[in-house]
């Protein structure tokens, strides 16, 4: 089980978000490039990004920041947050993020996920309300069904799928298991579970379900209700 220790950016900042909402906003830290260096010293192999004003701009909107973490750790990165075009892609992965991650994109234009996955390392995310698509920094929810969603991805060379269940994102309820596993079921693909993870209990569950390769961990880190350096 792969422990992926989450940062969002806002605003130049390190924050949490609660079931997604911006207005929700809890600042970590100001000085992201310092977080990932403590993940790394910590012994994590990997670190969960994701631009948040990019995500609702459809845009990079922290290259700066992603920059400065790239030049002061040698984690592996991943990267997600409005990258709806090759260019973006590729000027990410110039800047040494290890990974990119296509979310709304993914349910509007799957074909190009395609060919986007045939030639660079990526990661489909799939965000779900009620276990509907969710898109466009989660302000939309779609009439797809997420399981159809990942099974469209089945064999199209993706890295791996990340499912997030809104609901529970950083609310510290628990992560939803059956629904990360019916997931890791449709697509077949090496399956990461997002949302809701509270602490060890949660990793232990997704641990016995089986065929979850890992899990994204944020607000139980920065609140303290897990200790993630256990599992590195």
């Amino acid at each position: 089980m792969t422990i992926f220790p989450a940062i969002d950016l806002k605003d130049g900042k390190a924050v949490r978000l609660s079931k997604g909402l911006m207005e929700s906003a809890k600042v970590y830290s100001d000085a992201p490039w310092k977080l990932v260096k403590t993940f790394e010293e910590m012994g994590a192999t990997w670190v969960h990004l994701v631009d948040l004003n990019g995500a609702f701009s459809g845009k990079p909107e922290h290259l700066e920041e992603i920059r400065k973490i790239r030049q002061n750790s040698r984690v592996k990165l991943e990267l997600g947050g409005g990258i709806r075009t090759e260019d973006t892609i590729k000027q990410y992965l110039d800047l040494g993020i290890d990974r990119v991650i296509l979310g709304s994109v993914a349910v509007k234009d799957p074909l190009f996920v395609k060919a986007m996955a045939a030639k660079y390392p990526i990661v489909v995310g799939i965000d779900a309300i009620d276990g509907y698509v969710a898109v466009e920094g989660w302000g939309e929810v779609s009439r797809l069904k997420a399981t159809d969603l990942a099974r469209e991805f089945a064999d199209a060379g993706v890295e791996a799928i990340i499912c997030t269940d809104v609901g529970r994102d950083g609310m510290l309820s628990g992560v939803n298991v059956a629904f990360t596993k019916e997931m890791a079921n449709a697509s077949g693909v090496a399956t990461i579970a997002s949302g809701g993870v509270k602490d060890e209990h949660d990793i232990e569950a997704l641990i016995a379900a089986g065929n979850i390769e890992g899990v994204i961990v944020g607000k139980a880190y920065y609140e303290g209700t897990i200790d993630i350096s256990k599992y590195f």
